[in-house]
């Protein structure tokens, strides 16, 4: 049975889907201004894997992950810039979805924009305003009342009497801690008409409106990073429950954060905890089970040394399925795969998984040496498909895979590799060099051994 861990319980829970067999999940997205970094990269990522198991043990999964592109720091760059908000945001959800891409994360199955989905924000504020949850202030804001909602604080822990101690008061304000729901803008870029004049939306309220549109009032789970617990999930809670009577999301998970001396990874470090210029210095499979290495809850440290660890790993099991055909059929359930499943059960331990999976990397070399090929390529085949539930899909070796879907290719060397074999035990040296180059020629490597030949792609 799966178990999540639920940050509004702060404890694990056993996962009851609202809707028997299907999973409704709402992340938050990212805000398009600059290029995405390795903060976003962990937490897409995780999320990215929690789909891909969900699918995997017979779940259908509605996956929404919003973009902000209207907010502050958005108009802020565009102004540095001297270009528009919308191409700035544009070429930024392109930057952004080419790494995702690059990354091996899969496509959300609605990505809605903020300037795509006003009306239904607009009409949210509306809600909050007939039942007394928000108020017109004096600038022309339309702002969330806290003292209208007595469970605030309740995700987060946040104590809302020390909390109006650090912030700077607002005259416009009937509370110095209540959040904006719609700002009042006359003049300038990213404007729209309201009952209250023109203006854009806050960014709290952007997120309830838009899981409410797709997902419907009551969802199984929100997403995001640590970061986001206090004020932005804290105040969507407040907003949503206020407006619906309702309780809004059963599941809150959130991913800790990535640090770099003892600092968190922002966008404002600049260039070099940018995906774009990560992925130009590491393939795509050692990222990616760098940011698997630490469980999804804790603090993920960036540095070269973690970095070259999850190097040597994947080094470790590209060596282990170097010379088996890992294109075998499907069989059996197994012990790995009963014990990878109880691992994601517990609340996605990763890290768990990984050291089951690396069981089977042994499994599988002791095999080799054995020369028992034909349980060594089962257990690859195994350990393959499991890897890609991680979405590690190995793609040094994937020009493997090409093979399956040629038959007529893949024939042609296994008949080669079998002719080889012949010449070489009966010491028809000529012929086997003559086959050992028409196999590279096909982009084939051979290796020879005791027990006969293995081979791999180029």
């Amino acid at each position: 049975m799966l178990k999540i861990y639920n940050t509004l319980s702060k404890k694990k829970e056993k996962f009851k889907a609202i809707y028997n067999g299907n999973v409704n999940l709402y992340v938050c997205g990212s805000t398009v201004y600059d290029l995405c970094h390795i903060g976003h990269a962990r937490t897409f990522v995780f999320f990215d894997i929690m789909v891909r198991y969900l699918r995997f043990i017979g779940y259908n999964v509605k996956y929404v992950r919003n973009i902000t592109d209207v907010d502050n720091k958005i108009l802020n760059k565009a102004k540095e810039n001297g270009e528009s908000v919308s191409s700035l945001t544009d070429r930024m959800i392109l930057e952004m979805n080419n790494d995702f891409c690059n990354l091996n994360i899969l496509s959300p199955d609605l990505e809605p924009r903020v300037t795509n989905n006003i009306k239904c924000i607009i009409d949210l504020i509306i809600i909050l305003l007939k039942k007394k949850y928000a108020y017109l202030a004096k600038n022309g804001d339309v702002l969330f009342s806290i003292n209208s909602y007595s469970e605030y604080g309740y995700l987060s822990g946040q104590n809302l009497k020390l909390l109006k101690n650090r912030i700077k008061h607002n005259y416009s304000k009937d509370n110095i801690s209540d959040f904006v729901l719609w700002k009042r803008v006359d003049y300038g870029e990213c404007i729209w008409s309201s009952p209250w004049g023109l203006g854009r939306p806050g960014w709290h309220i952007e997120c309830s409106a838009i899981s409410q549109k797709y997902l419907g009032i009551h969802y199984d789970i929100h997403g995001g990073g640590s970061d986001l617990i206090f004020p932005h999930h804290e105040n969507e809670i407040a907003q949503s429950i206020c407006a619906y009577n309702n309780g809004y999301v059963n599941y809150w998970m959130h991913t800790g954060l990535v640090v770099c001396d003892k600092k968190k990874i922002s966008k404002s470090h600049g260039n070099f905890f940018n995906l774009k210029y990560i992925l130009s210095k590491y393939n795509v499979d050692y990222l990616r089970y760098f940011l698997i290495s630490s469980h999804y809850r804790n603090i993920l440290y960036y540095n070269d040394d973690n970095l070259c660890n999850a190097k040597n790993s994947l080094k470790k099991i590209y060596n282990a399925l170097y010379g088996t055909n890992y294109l075998v059929s499907n069989f059996s359930e197994d012990d790995f795969r009963i014990r990878f499943c109880q691992a994601m059960n517990d609340d996605f331990n990763i890290p768990k998984v990984i050291s089951i999976l690396f069981e089977l990397i042994d499994e599988i070399n002791i095999f080799k040496k054995k020369n028992n090929l034909l349980i060594a390529n089962k257990l690859a085949s195994r350990l393959i498909e499991l890897f890609s539930i991680l979405g590690i899909s190995f793609f040094k070796l994937k020009n493997i895979v090409n093979f399956k879907n040629n038959d007529k290719k893949y024939n042609l060397i296994k008949k080669l590799i079998l002719k080889r074999d012949a010449a070489r035990r009966t010491c028809n040296w000529c012929i086997a060099d003559r086959i050992r180059n028409k196999l590279y020629s096909l982009g084939v490597l051979v290796e020879d051994g005791l027990h006969g030949s293995i081979w791999k792609i180029k």
